[in-house]
């Protein structure tokens, strides 16, 4: 797991957040840096759908099935997969420490007509204001803090007693760095060079372990993978690149 950083009241790493403001504006680009996260967002969206909607007793075929339920999207970027979730009827607040991705991500939530409570802080600094929600999520994020372990307590803090968390992340495997780092990065340029850092991931086992020593009740956990052949992202038992995992909290 990555070293833990100086403790500051925030897990944010600088030199993420720079790199992340520096193409904010291509967010919304689907041919541009983040095409390949268009292209897994499906994926990721049915999960938290199906999550919460099991956890809250909802129905997932339902259009706003997620309707009157507070979500908190941490490192929202420019609002890819708040946004759906917002059509979805959850009352979304998105955080990111990127100047530009929440100026994006309320620009195009605007043009959309949807009301979205972006904001430019930490999920650190809304615990400590005593905001909870009832759905936390951290998606993609965690392989970019300065330290997992206070950056999953704050996660856990924001979360509702009878919440629910969900995160996705990347785990730290050596087919992890061929494939999201050379593969990705160098080989077929999805990603910016430099996007991410192989040390900085994190297996399930650490994560649902940082997730537990919080009081949580780790729940369904699945990998995500790619098919080069249909040139879609799915659900899949193999966790050795990406994965995402819900936990609960009962108390």
């Amino acid at each position: 797991m990555a070293a833990a950083a100086e403790r500051t009241g925030s897990t944010i790493d600088p030199a993420e957040v720079a790199r992340f403001d520096a193409i904010a504006r291509e967010w919304w680009d689907q041919k541009g840096p983040m095409a390949v996260l268009h292209k897994f967002n499906p994926v990721r969206l049915a999960f938290v759908r199906d999550e919460a909607c099991a956890h809250f007793g909802r129905d997932p075929k339902q259009m706003r099935a997620l309707e009157g339920l507070s979500l908190v999207d941490i490192g929202c970027g420019g609002g890819v997969l708040s946004e759906p979730l917002a059509r979805l009827g959850a009352q979304v607040t998105g955080l990111d420490p990127a100047p530009t991705n929440i100026a994006v991500a309320g620009t195009h939530a605007d043009k959309s007509g949807l009301a979205i409570d972006y904001r430019e802080e930490t999920i650190e600094a809304v615990v400590a204001a005593g905001t909870r929600f009832d759905i936390v999520l951290a998606m993609e994020v965690v392989e970019h803090v300065a330290d997992v372990e206070a950056f999953v307590a704050a996660c856990c803090a924001a979360v509702k007693p009878g919440g629910l968390l969900i995160m996705a992340t990347l785990n730290r495997t050596l087919k992890s760095y061929a494939l999201a780092i050379v593969g990705a990065e160098y080989v077929l340029k999805w990603l910016p060079k430099g996007t991410h850092d192989w040390e900085k991931f994190v297996t399930p086992d650490e994560l649902g372990s940082a997730i537990e020593a919080n009081g949580f009740t780790l729940g369904t956990h699945t990998g995500v993978v790619f098919n080069p052949l249909t040139g879609r992202w799915s659900a899949a038992r193999d966790m050795d690149v990406n994965y995402m995992l819900a936990a609960s909290r009962t108390g």
